[in-house]
């Protein structure tokens, strides 16, 4: 067996590596061309990204030269592919009907799910690729046909989180060249390289929002959104009102616009019928059972009604004790210490030790 799990030698195994113009897909595109693999570099143009800053962007504009030129000088077959139209239909509608929904969405998982682990991926098949590779700082195990997902070794980096949508079929057929190594070594990896991208910043996760606020994006693909509306206090008391309720997500202090309160305010619940908000204490955001919907099952074979295992509902936290309990397409988790901010459309994710299980969608 090769390094990536196949029955035959590196030069007859075809890998198609999503790159993106980072330095840690250029990396993985470059380590395996290194170790004798036949490698298609292949960058997806998701957005026009000119008003958008070297520090922010992926996927667009300069990263598209910054891949061009890294697969150019390590002799890697390279392919561009519009995929603007399937990028803006598969995240960007997304994000922007979240917030108009009263919703946090994830444009991240929503991009892995979509244009990389959907489209992409049957690009590679198209073209006969064995496998497709990504530099995703996570770790797969297993054979061809039952792989798992695990955290990457630098949990400071991992990015499980991110992928808990991953289809089985899908985390069968991909790889993930970088998630026994350390964002420091893939660093002084591209340094021994010599790529030009070796200092180059990471991207944000917001990848796509061109100014310092996503509410212009939405305003200016979505103006209607912008309806005037109540604001409640915890009591349904009228306290003030607001311009629309995508300019609002569960837990937030800051601009508001309601002043003379004894104690800090918070976002504690958007109502997307009555187009309201409703602010309270940050007690009132605390919580342990958190529902979800639309389960993606990565823990084996069988789907467990009741399981004791950690979760996590957001990627930096870390992932806490409690029991899951799955029916069906929806599920609860309830943990063992009360959590706060939680938001519809956000990801409770699951974890036993170091494993991904699977995970499902917030719901109100």
């Amino acid at each position: 067996m090769n390094s990536l799990g196949f029955d035959k030698s590196e030069k007859d195994t075809k890998v198609v590596v999503a790159m993106s113009g980072g330095v840690d897909s250029s990396v993985a595109a470059v380590m395996l061309k290194n170790q004798g693999y036949n490698v298609i570099g292949i960058t997806l143009k998701l957005y026009n990204n000119s008003n958008i800053s070297k520090s922010k962007s992926c996927c667009a504009g300069i990263d598209i030269e910054d891949a061009k030129n890294v697969a150019l000088k390590n002799d890697i077959k390279h392919v561009v592919l519009d995929y603007q139209g399937k990028f803006f239909d598969g995240v960007i509608s997304n994000f922007v009907d979240s917030y108009a929904n009263g919703e946090t969405p994830l444009p991240c998982v929503k991009c892995n799910e979509t244009v990389k682990f959907s489209d992409l991926l049957n690009e590679a098949k198209k073209i006969g690729a064995d496998a497709l590779a990504t530099g995703h700082y996570a770790i797969r195990k297993g054979s061809l046909n039952n792989a798992s997902l695990h955290k990457a070794k630098d949990f400071s980096k991992d990015q499980s989180f991110f992928l808990f949508s991953t289809l089985q079929e899908q985390l069968n057929y991909v790889r993930f060249p970088l998630g026994d190594y350390k964002k420091s070594e893939i660093r002084q990896l591209a340094e021994e390289y010599k790529l030009s991208v070796s200092d180059k910043p990471d991207s944000q996760d917001i990848c796509f929002v061109t100014s310092d606020s996503y509410r212009d994006l939405i305003n200016n693909l979505n103006p209607s959104v912008n309806k005037k509306g109540i604001i409640f206090d915890v009591d349904n008391n009228i306290i003030g009102t607001h311009d629309g309720i995508s300019n609002y997500t569960i837990g937030q202090r800051r601009g508001i616009g309601i002043s003379g309160s004894k104690e800090p305010l918070y976002v504690i619940d958007i109502n997307k019928d009555q187009n309201s908000i409703t602010l309270g204490a940050k007690e009132k955001l605390k919580k342990k059972v958190i529902n979800f919907k639309n389960i993606n099952w990565l823990g084996g074979n069988i789907l467990p009604k009741e399981l004791y295992c950690s979760a996590k509902i957001r990627s930096t936290q870390e992932d806490l004790p409690g029991i899951l309990d799955i029916k069906s397409e929806h599920g609860t988790f309830t943990f063992e210490n009360e959590l706060d901010s939680t938001s519809p459309g956000q990801a409770c994710v699951f974890y036993k030790n170091d494993q991904l299980l699977g995970g499902g969608w917030i719901t109100a």
